[in-house]
């Protein structure tokens, strides 16, 4: 189903997810048309289907201009550097920027799938490695390498600093498989497809997804929404019960649209009437959910 440049589909759990990206599918067969006419008109409909990275991707082949594979293969002394740099991952002072390089631009899926093997969740999940790696090939590649900041280095920054969190001994003791996986994942994919701009840019401009989400936590919805249509396209949890999926779904929406930057101050006045209270109890899974929101935050 598509609708204002925006393709959503609802599963079993009736939750909406976002196609990857959310822009309609495109038939790149179309840029094959090399009459003139044909390449105005073409260049004109792949103009309204795509923004952000998609479009940036589309405009180039348009244009001629074919992607440039990478100039190097990474060598076994690379290789090996970045083997050594993941047996200091749970250090503060990790840095994301050399580990980006070592692994050639590849850090998220790479941190990623060193992090599930660490925390066992592979293992307890029962997930098939391969499909794994798809899924977090599909969120590293869904981040936009032209933006300085929000881009998948930014998030391997942020997943590493999770798992930082993960392991400080008042919380890891406390902590489930799931919380585990939902804190990793959340980390990861938190601002997965980020065009850019910011919220109030794409509310002045009427951008189509300020309508979609009626100019409430507009990215983070967007991020959210995302990432479900990315788990559900690569099948990583089809596995289990439509119930288990449902809620992980549910807890990664609830921990995205944490790090709206508009509800930053209801979490600090809840955390400090907490520690005011004394009254944190981690035994209990919605405090536990909540220090991941505190966290992502």
């Amino acid at each position: 189903l598509c609708f204002a440049g925006d393709a959503r589909v609802r599963g079993q759990t009736g939750v909406l997810s976002e196609r990857r990206g959310s822009y309609p599918f495109i038939d790149f067969r179309l840029l094959n048309n090399t009459t003139l006419s044909g390449e105005i008109g073409t260049k004109k409909k792949v103009k309204r289907l795509l923004s952000f990275q998609r479009y940036f991707h589309a405009s180039r082949l348009l244009r001629g201009i074919i992607p440039q594979a990478s100039l190097y293969l990474l060598d076994e002394d690379y290789l090996g550097q970045a083997r050594h740099m993941l047996s200091k991952v749970g250090m503060w002072d990790f840095d994301i920027f050399l580990f980006d390089r070592l692994t050639n631009g590849n850090s998220l899926v790479t941190l990623l799938c060193h992090l599930f093997n660490v925390h066992g969740l592979i293992h307890h999940f029962q997930l098939d490695m391969v499909t794994l790696h798809r899924f977090l090939v599909m969120v590293q590649e869904d981040y936009h390498s032209q933006n300085p900041y929000h881009n998948a280095v930014h998030a391997a920054d942020v997943t590493q600093a999770m798992h930082c969190y993960l392991r400080e001994p008042k919380l890891a003791n406390f902590l489930t498989p799931s919380d585990i996986m939902l804190g990793l994942l959340a980390a990861a994919a938190h601002d997965v497809d980020h065009p850019g701009v910011n919220q109030p840019f794409l509310i002045k401009t009427k951008h189509h997804l300020a309508s979609l989400y009626q100019n409430v936590s507009v990215l983070e919805n967007h991020h959210w929404r995302s990432t479900i249509g990315m788990l559900r396209e690569s099948r990583l949890l089809a596995h289990l019960p439509k119930e288990v999926t449902q809620d992980i779904e549910q807890q990664l929406g609830s921990l995205i649209l944490a790090t709206d930057i508009n509800r930053q101050n209801e979490f600090l006045i809840r955390l400090k009437s907490h520690l005011d209270n004394q009254d944190l109890r981690l035994e209990d899974a919605q405090d536990r959910h909540f220090m991941l929101q505190v966290t992502l935050e």
